[in-house]
C-alpha cells in the first residue's frame, strides 16, 4: 500500500514537471493547434481503437497529446470493451505506428519535413480504478488548466469513453 502511494506521488510529480516543460516549448512548434493536424491525430487514435488498444481517453493539445488506453493484458483491473480481441502489441510498437503515421500526414499538411514527435513517450501503467479516474481527469482537464476552455467538455480535441 505504501509503495503504491509513493509510486502515485512520484507519478504526479513527474506529470507536474512535464507540464512545466511543455509550457516553455517554443510556440512555433505548436503544430497540433492546426485543426487539420489535430484532426489527423484524432482520426488515427480512433482508427486504432478496438484493433491495437481499447481507447479510454485522449486530449490533443497545441504542442502535445495525452492518450489513455487498455491493451490485451489479462490482469487489467478495469477491463474496458473487448480486451480479448485486441492485438497484444507492445505499447512501444503501438506508439511508434501512431506517431509514424500522424507525423507523415501532419508534415504533408504543413508542407514540412523532419521530426514531428519526440522520440520518446512518457508511459505509465495504471494499476487500479482510482488511479485510472485520476489520470483521465488529469488528461481531460489539460486544456482547462491551460486556459483554453472553461470545462473539459468544451475542448474539441478531448474524448473520454468513461466520462460522458
Amino acid at each position: 500500500m505504501l509503495k503504491e502511494a509513493l509510486d502515485a506521488a512520484r507519478y504526479e510529480q513527474d506529470l507536474l514537471r512535464l507540464d512545466k516543460i511543455l509550457q516553455r516549448v517554443d510556440q512555433k512548434s505548436c503544430w497540433l493547434s492546426d485543426p487539420r493536424v489535430a484532426g489527423v491525430v484524432a482520426e488515427a487514435i480512433r482508427y486504432r481503437d478496438g484493433k491495437d488498444y481499447d481507447l479510454i481517453a485522449y486530449s490533443i493539445m497545441p504542442n502535445h497529446m495525452h492518450l489513455v488506453f487498455g491493451i490485451g493484458a489479462p490482469d487489467l483491473i478495469v477491463p474496458v470493451g473487448q480486451i480479448d480481441n485486441l492485438s497484444n502489441k507492445p505499447v512501444s510498437k503501438i506508439m511508434h505506428s501512431l506517431k509514424r503515421h500522424t507525423a507523415r500526414e501532419a508534415n504533408k499538411i504543413l508542407g514540412r519535413t523532419g521530426a514531428f514527435w519526440q522520440d520518446e513517450s512518457y508511459d505509465h501503467v495504471i494499476r487500479n480504478s482510482e488511479e485510472l479516474e485520476r489520470i483521465i481527469l488529469y488528461v481531460l482537464h489539460n486544456p482547462v488548466k491551460a486556459g483554453f476552455v472553461k470545462t473539459w467538455r468544451d475542448w474539441k480535441w478531448n474524448y473520454s469513453r468513461l466520462l460522458v
